[in-house]
């Protein structure tokens, strides 16, 4: 019996032990291809190849991250990538919290069939849609626009999904005290259910933000005018069909990837906190 509790007690202590190992073998895993990406854009482009693999840079070339301002409209990209980011998340916010409201607390008939009708829209490839979007932005005379990128990502079947389920947590005396005191649909809506999903709201955000930051496909079809790129289009261009400078096109990198980074660092306690609680509720 002894020995029972013993064996116990060790187990106890060496199983946080093993939980901080394997973190930590993780967020090495992580870590590194940053880091090597870091270590590659300070390189001279034959240190590159050479073999064996050279990890640290003979001399460090900072100049690297200034020719890709000399080869690029680099801060054009930037622009363009910043807007249909913000106008993407801030009306995917909107359009995705109101859809999300009236799956979640509006009784009408049909609502079931009409949110498995959304949630299909996530099993369907996003490839399907391009031909049918892009003929779309071609009538109405949108391509080599900044429109043709934001309207398509306006609403996410992902993100009604994920603010359903903090709707469908929020307790529902809040909406009969509201309609008792005279208050409309919209109004608990936006004064009272809104702010209280602040935690899904801010995971949404995060996420609809690393989506379009990243978007490659759609602004690659819809654009061919490189003052309408977006980072992802733009750097891609650094790539030849022979050689490539890589130290050039990870430096390109680096300097596109540090807002995200930044975002998820000072926002990482809302996001997981927001996708935790969506994952439990409902």
């Amino acid at each position: 019996m002894m020995t029972t509790v013993t064996h116990a007690k060790q187990k106890r202590r060496f199983q946080p032990m093993i939980i901080h190992i394997v973190l930590m073998v993780g967020s090495f895993l992580m870590v590194v291809p940053v880091l090597w990406s870091l270590l590659t854009s300070l390189k001279a482009p034959d240190e590159v190849t050479r073999i064996p693999i050279t990890i640290l840079p003979g001399q460090p070339h900072w100049d690297n991250f200034q020719k890709v301002a000399d080869l690029l409209p680099f801060m054009t990209f930037y622009w363009n990538t910043v807007v249909t980011t913000l106008v993407k998340v801030l009306f995917g916010l909107l359009f995705s919290s109101l859809a999300a409201y009236a799956f979640a607390r509006i009784h009408f008939p049909g609502r079931t069939l009409l949110f498995l009708l959304v949630l299909s829209v996530m099993m369907v490839p996003g490839q399907v849609f391009l031909i049918p979007q892009y003929l779309l932005m071609k009538d109405l005379g949108w391509l080599n626009s900044l429109k043709a990128i934001t309207v398509t990502g306006m609403f996410s079947a992902y993100s009604t999904f994920l603010l359903r389920q903090f709707f469908l947590g929020l307790p529902s005396e809040l909406e009969e005290s509201a309609r008792i005191d005279g208050c409309n649909p919209f109004r608990i809506y936006w004064n009272i259910m809104l702010p209280l999903a602040k935690p899904g709201l801010i995971s949404v955000a995060i996420i609809s933000t690393l989506w379009s930051w990243n978007d490659f496909l759609w602004p690659l079809v819809v654009n061919d005018s490189m003052d309408k790129m977006t980072l992802a289009v733009g750097l891609a261009s650094l790539q030849g069909q022979f050689t490539t400078n890589y130290p050039v096109l990870m430096a390109g990198m680096l300097l596109a990837v540090w807002p995200m980074i930044l975002i998820f660092f000072l926002l990482q306690k809302q996001f997981i906190e927001g996708i935790t609680l969506g994952g439990l509720k409902g």
